[in-house]
Formats: C-alpha cells, structure tokens, sequence
C-alpha cells in the first residue's frame, strides 16, 4: 500500500480543529538544545537519531534495556507531582491529584522485559527457539488526555522489546510530553551512554505527524486517540497498533449490590474528571432498582441534577464540529471539574464534589457520546436483556470497554458474550480492569481496533524462530 499523504493530512487535521477550535499549530520553532536528550523539531531529524540509538541498543545485553526502563519508572514516581503539576497546568484538564496518581501508577504497574519469555520445542528432530526481536523505530502519537502517561507507559513496552520511538505528542500536552522526555533521556544516557532512545516533536503539527507516518525507518505505528487519527494510521501503509474511542456502558441489574456499584461509579468515572477512555460514560439500570439505585449514589456523595439542570448543561457541553455538524464535547466543560459543570447547569454544589448524575433518555448526547466530563446519564431500563441491548449500541461497536454490577453469573456471562469488548469489568470501578484496584498491569494504550488488547512489550516485537535439526535432543536415541 502506498503512503497516502493526503489522507494523513486531512484526518490529522480534523483531529487538531475539533479539540483546538479550528486552529492549527504553530509552526516548528528552532531551540539550542534540539538533538539531545529526545528533543526535536523535525520529524525526519527524530527518526534519524532514534534510528542510531536503535544501532546502539540492539548491540547491547537486555541488562541495559532493563536498565533504562528502570529509570523511566524511578522518574516517573519520583517526580510524579514536579511533572503532573506541569501537565495540569498546561492541559488544563482533568485533576491534579489524578495526573500524579497516572505517574505514581506506571512507575509500579507498566510490563518491562519480563514479558519477554523464550519459548522453546525440543523433539526427535532436534531443537526450535522461539524469541522476541524489535522491529526498530516506532512512530507514537499520544493524546491530550493523558500526554506524559502514555509516553511513559509505551516508552517501558517499547524500550523492553529492543525498540525505540519517536513521539509526536498532541499539541495541547506538548511541553510535558517534552519535559519528560528529556528527562527520561539524560538518566538514560548518563547510566549507559545511549541517548534518543526517546524522541519527541516540540512543535507538533499535522505536517510532522504526516512526516513520521511516511518516513521509511518508522517500521511500526502506535497511536492513542480518536477515530480519525486511528484511520490515518491505518492507512499509512505501515503495521499499525491502533488504541481508538470509547464510550464504555454500565450495565447494573436487579441482582447487585447498589451501594458497591454507587461507589465504583463514582470512583470511575469521576477519576480525572472522566478523561480516561475506559471510564464508565453511561449507566443503564434495570426499572426495579432505578430509584435505589439513584437513591445509593446520592448516599455515596454524588449530585444529582434535573431534567431542567440537565438540559442547561447539555446546551453548554456540546457543539457541533467537522463537516457532518455530529457532536462534540465543549473545550470549555471538558474535563473540567463538577463544580464547574455544576455552575453551567445553574447549581451550586461544594467545590469538592466528583460527580454530577441525573436520569435521561437514551438518545440523549450525554448517553451517546464520548463526553470525558464528570456528569454520568442513568437510563432505566425494563429488564437485563434491554440494559444489555442499549450497552450495546452507544457502545458504537468500539469493543473497548464494558461494566457490570451484578451477583448473577449467567447475567454477567450474557453481557461479556454480547459485548465482547477488550475490557470487561464486573463488580468493580472501570480501573480494576487495567490493575487499579484489580489484578494484572498497567498500559494507557489499549488496542481494541487492530486487537492487540492492553499493549506489553510483546504488542511491539517481532517473532523470531531459529531451529537446530537433529541435534540437542538428548532425552533419546536417534531414529532408526
């Protein structure tokens, strides 16, 4: 297939103009400190020098891979509230005590070189090694959302499986992204003396995007974000991971345990004020309990709002972008605090409130978009069978992420069969599927629509088998 720069161009564009209002980023500026330590203003420039660290790094003993993991990891701990300050300061979006907790989280949770098995077969006819190499320069688009986490988190992966990357961060988290990375860099490089084993665009544009796409040493895509830049990466001729959109549902039946669910939402869907894709967006509760259930979130200190206070907020919420006027959230609401949305809808509430909630329709915009706002729509429901049903079609067949509350196992079975979505969680807030709160580790990458799941160094390597015929089988004798 071949590159189709027009088709990057347009898409990537469209991404830009919907989160920045039409605008465009400014052009690349020039900065002393450009090649050292991940810091670049040209993409071509970027691949190049993650290609001679790429030299380098596959010359060395997977000891120094393990190395320069562990001090992505110490950094990101360590320095967890110096850099999620600085990201909740220049995103302005979401919470700060949630961007230190992201951090704090990777730095213990993220898959390094221990994924890396060797697997082996060994019969009459000797010997077969099955192991894991790089594909070399990876190419990394990253969201506004979570800019330095998902760096962070696919730096570890990448860097375990021998690769390394070059990072076109979203405009809006681009001096966070850069921070991090070249901090990432100088203890990398003063412990075993590779530097741009991370690289990063300072001034991301849809033209270096486009760059880093085609270039020809970019062996492998991986992109966190909407649809429109998944369809670029897709179409860019290139292996592509893909971690697109969600909207995740709740489903809650007759069967759970209400005031457990209540505070799982909450917790969920109120973390960074609903920006992570995997965050319970819309709640669908069978009309039996609809009203306890309402009932259990206002005891687990959510707010509720009105038909009139929903219908105020809906109006400031939302606009109408790109060229088929389909909704959007506002940049002015997104991601914001409750207290805010709650000032839009004409409520007081105390400033330390998480979460708004309040019963709509099912057609309403809160139910079926990606709102990543701390208000949750609740729609009732006739019985297990319809909650399912609804689940999912504002899912939108994203396969991405999908909640139930319950104590009825063939209920729950129903749903994950109906849903087959990359995450299922049952009885637990939307981060116990990635091991907060659960069991297992940590990535902000999760593929759903190119199906690699939850990304480990495993998502970007390559299988390699080399066999030895007739020799090394020493348990028994030779063929007659």
């Amino acid at each position: 297939m071949q590159f189709n720069e027009d088709l990057i161009r347009s898409v990537v564009t469209q991404v830009i103009q919907e989160v920045r209002g039409n605008r465009l980023a400014a052009a690349p500026q020039r900065n002393s400190d450009a090649g050292r330590y991940g810091q670049f203003d040209c993409a071509d420039a970027a691949v190049a020098a993650a290609r001679n660290a790429f030299e380098q790094l596959r010359n060395r003993p997977m000891q120094d891979r393990k190395k320069a993991i562990d001090h992505i990891r110490r950094i990101s701990i360590s320095q967890a509230v110096e850099l999620g300050t600085m990201e909740m300061n220049e995103t302005k979006i979401g919470r700060l005590e949630h961007k230190i907790a992201k951090l704090e989280t990777l730095g213990k949770l993220s898959p390094g070189t221990e994924f890396l098995a060797t697997q082996a077969f060994s019969g009459d006819r000797g010997l077969a090694v099955i192991e894991h190499a790089p594909f070399g320069v990876i190419g990394a688009i990253t969201p506004v959302t979570h800019s330095l986490p998902t760096i962070t988190g696919n730096a570890v992966s990448m860097l375990a499986g021998g690769n390394t990357v070059v990072v076109n961060p979203h405009p809006s988290g681009r001096l966070v992204a850069a921070e991090g990375v070249k901090r990432f860099n100088q203890a990398i490089y003063e412990d075993i003396g590779i530097d741009n084993l991370i690289c990063v665009i300072r001034q991301p544009t849809l033209e270096t995007a486009a760059q880093l796409f085609g270039n020809r040493d970019v062996a492998l895509i991986c992109v966190t974000g909407g649809p429109a830049v998944g369809r670029a990466a897709l179409n860019s001729g290139k292996r592509a991971i893909v971690a697109g959109p969600g909207n995740p549902p709740v489903v809650v039946d007759e069967t759970a345990d209400l005031d457990r669910a209540a505070q799982c939402i909450i917790q969920g869907a109120s973390f960074d004020n609903n920006l992570l894709c995997i965050a319970e967006k819309e709640v669908f509760v069978v009309e039996s309990v609809f009203e306890a259930m309402l009932a259990a979130m206002q005891r687990a200190g959510a707010v509720p709002l009105n038909n009139s206070q929903i219908a105020r907020l809906t109006d400031a919420a939302f606009h109408e972008v790109g060229d088929d006027r389909h909704l959007a959230p506002t940049k002015e609401l997104l991601g914001q605090n409750a207290d805010k949305l709650a000032r839009a809808a004409d409520v007081t509430v105390d400033p330390e409130t998480l979460l708004l909630y309040g019963e709509t329709r099912e057609e309403h915009p809160f139910v079926s978009v990606e709102q990543m706002m701390p208000f949750v729509p609740f729609v009732r429901c006739r019985n297990i069978d319809h909650g399912i049903e609804l689940a999912q079609r504002y899912e939108h067949g994203y396969r991405h992420t999908s909640i139930i509350h319950s104590r009825d196992v063939r209920n729950m079975t129903k749903m994950a069969r109906a849903m087959d979505t990359t995450l299922f969680v049952k009885n637990g807030p939307c981060m116990a599927g990635l091991g907060l709160g659960g069991e297992g580790y940590l990535s902000f990458s999760i593929a759903g629509p190119t199906g690699e799941g939850v990304t480990t160094p495993l998502t970007f390597t390559r299988e390699r088998r080399c066999s030895l015929i007739d020799d090394l089988w020493i348990l028994g004798g030779p063929e007659n």
